[in-house]
């Protein structure tokens, strides 16, 4: 292969996974950096014989992630957690991890750096998970000053942990929880975000050294979105308002599950919109036209209605 060496850290996850075919598909090389590379093999199949290989990486561990770069043209830093489990921290992963694949993708002469923040990072937040991302984009930026940072709002497709978890509840569950309801989101795609990564690695991108906010065309409350998550799906769940002191206690209880439907920081963030600032540079921006949710919900929860794909949902 003759195309560029890109190292992408986390590139076995649900973004990761479209990044890779999307450098693929221009012809570069990818090198999919993450602790456990033999759950990265599915991703071998989406380029050519030889183009996409995986390699074992710690982002906590300087020696490394110098294995995983040598060599790389470019980096993408994909890396990132919902909840904290054993020695992998927000502080840990998000923002001290970030910082030394920049400090370290500088020191070794890579020509690009992505780097994957969201939106809401700030380092005033009362949210740890919203504080590491923000302290994650200030170490790049002291490291790798030409790096792009993007910052997307909730990310949603076929494998999203999103509407797939909230749809799977509505199967079972006789009602859904409604928490912080009016809170405002507005959803990108998937696709969109793999396109972004792959045109602030262009060689000309205008890209380096800026910060971009990705969100889709239409803001949503939260209540919005799971009404329409169960219009789509054909299933009547009403949605009961949980107030804050009972969330609160929820969600101290199930933190310690191995994959907890929600947290207390999880909370935290739910009480803050998550939408694109009135001044971001945006995915218009980089030439990306935003998919519209009711574009692509429909095609990969058609299997959670009661009749399965045979099953239409009425137009919008």
């Amino acid at each position: 292969m003759e195309g560029r060496l890109v190292t992408v850290f986390g590139g076995s996850g649900f973004l990761g996974r479209y990044v890779v075919q999307r450098l693929a598909d221009r012809g570069d090389r990818i090198r999919s950096a993450g602790r456990r590379p033999q759950e990265a093999l599915f991703l071998k199949p989406l380029g050519e014989v030889g183009q996409i290989h995986t390699v074992q990486a710690n982002i906590r561990d300087d020696a490394s992630v110098e294995r995983a770069i040598a060599d790389a043209d470019a980096v993408v830093n994909l890396v990132g957690i919902l909840a904290e489990t054993g020695k992998q921290k927000f502080a840990a992963l998000q923002g001290e991890g970030a910082g030394r694949i920049a400090r370290l993708a500088k020191q070794h002469g890579v020509k690009a750096l992505v780097q994957m923040s969201a939106i809401g990072a700030d380092e005033n937040s009362p949210a740890a998970y919203a504080r590491s991302k923000a302290r994650g984009e200030a170490l790049v930026r002291e490291h790798f000053p030409e790096a792009t940072i993007l910052r997307p709002s909730i990310v949603f497709g076929p494998e999203d942990d999103f509407f797939n978890r909230f749809a799977k509840m509505a199967r079972m569950a006789p009602a859904l929880p409604l928490i912080s309801g009016q809170s405002r989101f507005q959803p990108v795609y998937v696709g969109d975000v793999a396109d972004a990564v792959r045109a602030a690695l262009d060689p000309d991108s205008p890209a380096r050294g800026k910060t971009y906010e990705l969100g889709g065309p239409r803001t949503y409350t939260f209540e919005e979105l799971l009404k329409l998550m169960l219009k789509e799906i054909m299933i009547k769940r009403p949605l009961v308002s949980i107030p804050m002191p009972i969330a609160k206690l929820q969600a101290q209880l199930l933190q310690f599950l191995p994959n907890p439907p929600l947290t207390p920081d999880q909370l935290k963030m739910l009480a803050r919109d998550n939408v694109v600032a009135d001044d971001a540079v945006t995915l218009e921006d980089l030439g990306i036209t935003p998919t519209p949710l009711e574009a692509i919900l429909g095609e990969y929860l058609e299997h959670y209605r009661p009749r399965g794909q045979f099953a239409k949902p009425s137009a919008h």
